[in-house]
């Protein structure tokens, strides 16, 4: 087992992308007495931010091989996310860095936050709320408007893709709301029974949701081919990772109404630049959210008490959510 470590001053790079100032961060204080907290760090600055840490935490700060090894005192990388990208693992364990990571703090948020987009979608809610602006119901002659098509999840078919904890905590909830749950066989792996390989879920399904990792055969998973399969009045949920779906063949299915709706949380790169292909004005149907899914304030909070649960687990000489 290894020796006990004190840690006596920690190094957060980027809070301001965890904490908004709502955050109770007095696990961090209790297991480290001192800390350097930097609301955002450019790459520019990580070297030396890092070069006398013992301990760092980071959220989406990049750590490579070249900043490893030039911080010759660092024992313990937190990253404060599930992703592991933004550190060179094989770097750190070469270095003798351990690295840790938090699963979990977020299932609730996103799975509320896919319903919502879902919800909004059922109930044209957007549409709902414009034309009230516009004063057409004031305009009516009935006591309501029916001018959009509301529909009941109930009966409807879900797809998921990506059948971990999330993907199975929205099979859960859509199931409570009399939906029928269809899920896809995982992208290169081998058939199981119960699961459908996601050329033949696609046709079938009112509601696709991913939640599978980006990795090389996630990688625009869904292009403009499997958009073609999907059902004209389909609607697509991306809370997962923007570079899982195609994004100019998504924009192209959406304004040829090949694709009835599109709700995501997360695009390929962000913050996305101006010209970002889903960000033009004229795509009709599509509902974007800024990476927020996961974002709950409670679930943040999980977050911080989870890293600092990690650093106290390392310290003590114990192992907890070690990736490296």
């Amino acid at each position: 087992m290894p020796r006990p470590t004190r840690f006596r001053h920690g190094v957060l790079l980027d809070l301001g992308s965890i904490d908004n100032g709502d955050l109770d961060l007095s696990a961090l204080d209790r297991v480290c007495p001192r800390w350097t907290r930097h609301a955002a760090t450019a790459p520019i600055e990580t070297a030396a931010r890092i070069a006398e840490a013992e301990l760092v935490v980071t959220n989406k700060v990049v750590l490579d091989a070249h900043l490893l090894g030039a911080a010759p005192r660092l024992r313990l990388v937190c990253i404060a996310a599930t992703g592991t990208n933004n550190v060179d693992l094989l770097a750190a364990r070469a270095a003798g860095v351990a690295v840790t990571n938090v699963t979990g703090y977020a299932t609730r948020s996103v799975i509320q936050h896919v319903f919502a987009l879902m919800l909004s979608w059922a109930t044209r809610l957007a549409e709902q709320q414009r034309l009230v602006k516009a004063g057409a119901w004031s305009d009516s002659e009935y006591f309501c408007l029916l001018r959009e098509p509301v529909r009941e999840l109930a009966g409807r078919v879900l797809g998921v893709v990506g059948y971990g904890e999330l993907g199975r905590g929205v099979a859960q909830v859509a199931e409570c709301l009399g939906m029928q749950v269809l899920v896809a066989e995982r992208p290169g792996g081998p058939p199981r029974p119960g699961r459908l390989p996601v050329a033949e879920l696609l046709p079938r399904v009112d509601v696709l949701t991913l939640h599978c990792p980006l990795a090389e055969n996630t990688r625009n998973l869904i292009g403009a081919a499997e958009l073609a399969l999907m059902r004209p009045d389909a609607l697509l949920i991306n809370t997962a990772r923007g570079g899982i779906v195609d994004e100019a063949a998504l924009a192209a299915a959406l304004r040829a109404g090949v694709l009835g709706a599109a709700a995501v949380d997360t695009l390929s790169i962000e913050p996305p630049p101006p010209d970002h292909p889903l960000l033009a004005a004229d795509i009709p149907n599509l509902v974007i959210t800024p990476h927020v899914a996961w974002a709950s304030r409670e679930a943040r909070q999980r977050l911080i008490d989870a890293v600092a649960a990690n650093i106290a687990a390392f310290a003590a000489g114990a192992a907890l959510n070690r990736v490296v």
